[in-house]
């Protein structure tokens, strides 16, 4: 009876050491604030819920930032190749993906869901998928969709007027029921929701029009200043300035689409868990940025504020403690060799801007890095310690510096104060590290700057949320 636990712990060795499968969760446009066991007590988010009680939340994730306003585009290509947006075309073209070198190291690849990046790097990321969507956004219920044929070349899939989340949810519930191979798998669901049109089925907004949702700590009627990107898409989605009633009813459609994801979500677990290969399946869940809906006056997630560069990032799986979290400052593109260390297949060090994030959880390192540096564009940079930020708007001489600690909805700009002249100029020189470090020629003085002063009133007026992207088109016609 004596040998029995070292002959119990000797034949779980091999399974412990085993890959792990990989089920990759992937939201569009959450802000970190939507979680209810990360404390929103408003919103309804029970399946992702008992992802952070049974894993490990990282609570100061990151998208880096973004070229451009399409901020999904550069953030996935970060995500998929472990470098800062500065290093890699958004196709990705001649830097190896995740999901390729999860396949050369055993792996089986499945892919459903968004993939904002071309379909020649995602046929080089996946040699399985279903209810695939090349584009950025589109109506929920009228998604153009392609999928794998036998021949393993794509395909257009047919037309469909079921809602996009459950599309893709299918779509992999079909890939873990049916999974009999011997090989672990990567699967890979990216949604195309919390992000806008924002229309969930009608029980799930009413519930939340019904709560008259508070508005945001930090709403404002308009921004307070140019920060270079106030006439993009997204800031056209409402009227200026910002009216409160507006701002609750997309916040209640903003809430109702992320419980209907969450709902989803539940589904595949479920089905995960009756495949009897939960016990060694590594589940990861993330967002691929923020959003602002409101905060500091604007509606997109064209700025650096932590509402929209911050991004949920949960870990459960085999070896992960449950129900822990950490502060440490981590990226989204951490995940690369992350996932391809628990996978056995090394990252190509040297070449990547990512972090192992396993020493975290195993207890092993509290940081992967002391700083943290944001972009976009060539109108606003950042640099983040444990502490203060401070965000630079070059084209028009502005400077912000935010106490997160005492103020973590970045309401007190305390740029300019006597007292913090040192911190101000210690965080500049860091700024400028970052981008050397990154390859990144933006400066942070210009010549000439731009009137910061704007009024926005009855400029904005609202797009068509409704036209698809033609990506897709291109692709069957043989485009690329």
């Amino acid at each position: 009876m004596r040998r029995f636990p070292l002959l119990f712990a000797l034949i779980l060795l091999p399974r412990l050491e085993a890959q792990p499968n990989i089920l990759f969760l992937f939201a569009d446009d959450q802000r970190p604030d939507t979680i209810g066991a990360w404390g929103n007590r408003l919103i309804e988010t029970p399946n992702i819920d008992k992802l952070v009680a049974g894993g490990f939340s990282f609570r100061n994730n990151y998208c880096l930032g973004s070229v451009g306003e399409a901020v999904c585009a550069p953030s996935r290509a970060m995500l998929h190749t472990g470098k800062a947006y500065f290093r890699v075309p958004l196709d990705m073209e001649g830097h190896s993906t995740l999901g390729e070198l999860l396949g050369k190291a055993g792996y089986t690849t499945f892919g459903t869901g968004k993939w904002h990046n071309g379909p020649m790097s995602w046929a080089r990321s996946f040699q399985q998928g279903r209810g695939i969507f090349f584009g950025g956004m589109a109506d929920h219920t009228n998604v153009p969709l392609a999928e794998v044929g036998p021949d393993g070349e794509l395909y257009r899939s047919a037309p469909t007027r079921k809602f996009s989340t459950e599309i893709f949810a299918d779509s992999m519930i079909e890939f873990l029921e049916n999974y009999e191979g011997d090989k672990p798998f990567y699967a890979y669901a990216a949604f195309t929701s919390p992000h806008d049109p924002r229309t969930p089925p009608t029980r799930y907004r009413e519930k939340y029009y019904a709560k008259k949702l508070p508005l945001p700590a930090n709403f404002m009627p308009q921004h307070p200043f140019d920060n270079g990107a106030m006439m993009v898409r997204d800031e056209q989605l409402g009227a200026w300035p910002r009216t409160e009633a507006e701002v609750r009813d997309h916040l209640a459609e903003y809430y109702g689409m992320m419980t209907h994801l969450d709902d989803q979500i539940g589904r595949i677990l479920t089905a995960l868990q009756k495949t009897g290969k939960a016990e060694n399946t590594l589940i990861v869940y993330a967002g691929d940025h923020g959003l602002a809906i409101g905060s500091h006056g604007l509606l997109g997630k064209q700025n650096i504020y932590e509402h929209s560069m911050k991004t949920p990032l949960i870990v459960k799986g085999p070896g992960v403690p449950r129900g822990r979290t950490s502060d440490a400052l981590t990226y989204l593109f951490d995940l690369f060799p992350t996932l391809l260390g628990l996978a056995k297949q090394n990252a190509p060090i040297g070449e990547i801007d990512g972090r192992d994030l396993a020493p975290v959880w195993q207890g092993k390192a509290p940081r992967v890095r002391e700083t943290l540096f944001l972009a976009y564009g060539d109108s606003m940079r950042s640099v983040r310690d444990e502490r203060y930020k401070l965000i630079r708007y070059p084209r028009v001489d502005v400077n912000q510096l935010f106490d997160l600690a005492n103020d973590p909805d970045e309401l007190k700009n305390l740029a300019g104060a006597a007292d913090q002249e040192t911190r101000t100029a210690r965080m500049m020189a860091l700024i400028d590290q970052w981008q050397t470090r990154l390859g990144d020629g933006t400066p942070l003085r210009v010549a000439r700057p731009e009137p910061r002063e704007i009024d926005m009133t009855g400029r904005a007026r609202e797009p068509d949320p409704w036209q698809p992207m033609s990506v897709i088109e291109k692709y069957f016609k043989g485009w690329y």
